[in-house]
């Protein structure tokens, strides 16, 4: 392993000119063999090694320093998770949760002998290959070669035990290919030390210093008692600036079990220049959104971003075309694949926006902008609260656990986009569904209700202080003003650096994100989902759908109390968006006996027959024929009179004559019927 990279107490200078170099004091060149064939060379590095015989002690230090490196990247940060893991066991009493965290406890045991494995493999391949070199060069190189192996090891020595007191001068020349340092990254301490100082830092002891091919580089360092690494985070702007980066291009973490110890991260370029897809696009199977969370966004490293649907609400806003749309999808998307969540939908516009989610029976309940509705969803909503609070009672439980999803009927999560429709002052019932939806952001999440809220207009008229505060989750994309920037994410925060109106350039979908569950709040950029021209919602809505299937999870194939409330109270059914699946409220069609359902499935079929046929009229035989599944002429005749469609009459068919058939008129009215309009 080289340790080179890592060492803490180097003075870097300007590299040399590359014409005829001199000898650098305390470097051996990198073709030192070649070198030391001359007898003044030789001299030379006699010489000099005699002119510093002072750093003699330092040689035993550096070699110490190193052993003690080799054992913290052995170790790295996976005894401190274990620890945690095991604390967090330790002190929880929900045996339904201990289970869990075992679990996870054995996940981490793993991962750090995984990690030692490979680090052991890595070292020790590098280890037996220098010390085969180094041997192999003594016996047949002779003296000069014996001897420039013994003066590199010597000075390696020195350059790792040589302290802030007594550094040596060295260059370190930019390497062809390396990003990171042709871009300007720090490739030096003493920018970095001097950077921190001016913050407020002047006593970091540098760790381990890393860098990689994509032209990013992470240093852990230690604060050295000036501060915590909460204390530096609040100040990442500044230390981007004073090392000529951009604030997208810095990112500061706490290395677990020590809040003294930061892990620097900065890039050569933009992270989130480039949109990445959604990682729920490989996905098949069903997700557990309460455990695992909803993969959302990406942070300044590439890391996914995931955000538990548990206990906390959310608000995500922007002006139009920031991209608050896209990143509302990620987390409906994300929830419709957990079979135990009930999305409810509430549309801020007439568009086709959020259809695919009731095309597919997924949406609990689905409906375009209408107050008087919301307001009744909202009461319905906070009636099953108490119901859902007797059977936690019951259970002896005084909030939702995970194991209880199936037991007390899922989830809730209410979406409600363009909240400005129903909130803005003059709006229509405006006092009463701010009311209700206040109460409900305030009492319901125990009881596992929960809620998302999407604006374009990021005001205290729109979302007040008393429903902003229930609201854990917050994500700022692009707004005017800084005023509107502190509507959502809270007072104070664009003075803090945090100002969602001044992201430059501004991207679609980045915005500032408070992440309870990860106790920060930082930039991230939402993943990209496209519907209008991939489809790829409809895509992941079918996978949902068939998970849902097999669980009797679909809209109409469980009891739902929130629908049976809305049809009492209203006389319409908003179950999977209605009859038609457009988010407008019709007859209850869910409730279908197996029966109906088979009379539509004809009706349909009969007209996919026609479409194909490309007429409008046909026979029972030709239509039978061509929906399949062993459909016969007598069979669908019955389907097709049982649901409305009468008997056959005579029809007119070019190359048959006048036969009889059905009318395409006949079908589609008792189709019409049957869907309840």
């Amino acid at each position: 392993m080289s340790t080179a990279a890592q060492h803490p107490h180097l003075t870097v200078v300007p590299p040399m000119p590359t014409a005829a170099p001199a000898p650098l004091e305390g470097v051996v060149a990198d073709k030192a063999p070649a070198a030391l064939r001359s007898d003044s060379a030789i001299a030379r590095a006699v010489a000099h090694a005699a002119e510093h015989r002072g750093y003699l002690p330092l040689v035993g230090r550096g070699y110490r320093r190193i052993g003690q490196r080799w054992i913290a990247g052995y170790h790295d940060y996976h005894p401190h998770l274990v620890a945690t893991a095991e604390q967090a066991l330790a002190a929880e009493g929900d045996v339904a949760k201990q289970s869990a965290l075992r679990d996870e406890l054995e996940d981490r045991r793993a991962a750090g002998q995984r990690h030692r494995r490979i680090y052991l493999a890595k070292t020790s391949g590098w280890s037996l290959a220098a010390t085969t070199v180094a041997t192999a060069g003594t016996f047949t190189g002779g003296f000069w070669v014996t001897l420039a192996t013994g003066l590199g090891a010597y000075l390696y020595g020195i350059r790792h035990g040589v302290g802030d007191e007594h550094q040596i001068a060295i260059t370190l020349p930019v390497q062809p290919g390396d990003p990171a340092a042709e871009a300007g990254a720090p490739t030096d301490e003493p920018e970095l030390r001097q950077a921190l100082a001016q913050l407020g830092f002047p006593n970091i002891n540098i760790v381990s210093a890393m860098s990689r091919d994509d032209g990013t580089r992470t240093i852990t360092f230690d604060l050295g008692g000036t501060g915590t690494v909460t204390d530096l985070r609040k100040k990442t702007e500044g230390l981007a600036a004073a090392l000529g980066r951009d604030l997208t291009m810095v990112d500061i973490d706490k290395v677990p079990g020590n809040a003294g110890r930061a892990s620097l991260w900065t890039a050569s370029a933009d992270p989130f220049e480039t949109p990445r897809a959604s990682p729920l696009l490989a996905q098949r199977g069903a997700i557990d959104s309460w455990r695992d969370g909803v993969p959302v966004a990406y942070g300044k490293r590439g890391n996914t971003i995931n955000l538990p649907l548990l206990n906390q609400n959310f608000v995500i806003a922007g002006k139009t075309r920031s991209g608050k749309g896209v990143g509302a999808s990620n987390l409906a998307v994300g929830t419709a694949m957990d079979p135990w969540v009930n999305l409810r939908i509430v549309a801020g516009k007439e568009n086709g926006e959020w259809d695919a989610y009731a095309k597919a029976g997924v949406a609990a309940t689905y409906f375009k902008p209408n107050p008087e509705r919301l307001l009744a969803l909202l009461q319905a909503l906070l009636a099953d609260k108490k119901r859902r609070e007797r059977e936690l009672g019951k259970r002896g439980k005084s909030k939702l656990i995970h194991d209880l999803r199936p037991q007390i009927g899922g989830v809730e999560l209410l979406i409600i986009d363009e909240l400005a429709t129903y909130t803005r002052p003059g709006k229509p019932l405006r006092d009463e569904i701010l009311e209700a939806l206040i109460e409900y952001s305030a009492v319901a999440a125990a009881a596992g209700e929960l809620c998302a809220l999407i604006t374009q207009y990021p005001e205290v008229d729109v979302v007040p202080q008393a429903l902003s505060m229930n609201c854990g989750g917050k994500w700022a994309m692009l707004v005017e003003n800084a005023t509107q920037s502190n509507a959502i994410l809270g007072a104070g925060q664009a003075g803090a650096g945090r100002d969602a109106s001044k992201f430059d350039p501004p991207r679609p979908g980045l915005g500032w994100l408070v992440n309870p569950f990860a106790g920060i709040t930082d930039l991230a950029r939402s993943f990209d989902l496209d519907e209008d021209e991939r489809g790829e919602i409809s895509l992941l809505m079918q996978r949902a759908a068939d998970q849902r299937r097999l669980l009797g999870r679909l809209a109409g194939q469980w009891d739902d109390p929130i629908e049976k409330h809305l049809l009492n109270a209203t006389g319409l059914s908003s179950a999977a968006g209605g009859p038609k699946n457009d988010g407008v409220p019709g007859r209850n069609v869910t409730q279908l006996t197996g029966e109906q359902r088979l009379q539509l499935d004809a009706l349909r079929g009969a007209l996919a027959a026609m479409d194909q046929l490309g007429r409008d009229t046909a026979q029972l035989d030709e239509m039978a024929e061509i929906i399949g599944d062993s459909m016969t002429a007598e069979g669908l005749g019955a389907l097709l009179r049982a649901g409305g469609a009468g008997g056959s009459v005579k029809v007119t068919i070019e190359g048959r004559g006048r036969v009889n058939g059905y009318r395409r008129a006949d079908i589609a009215d008792a189709l019409k019927f049957l869907n309840g309009a």
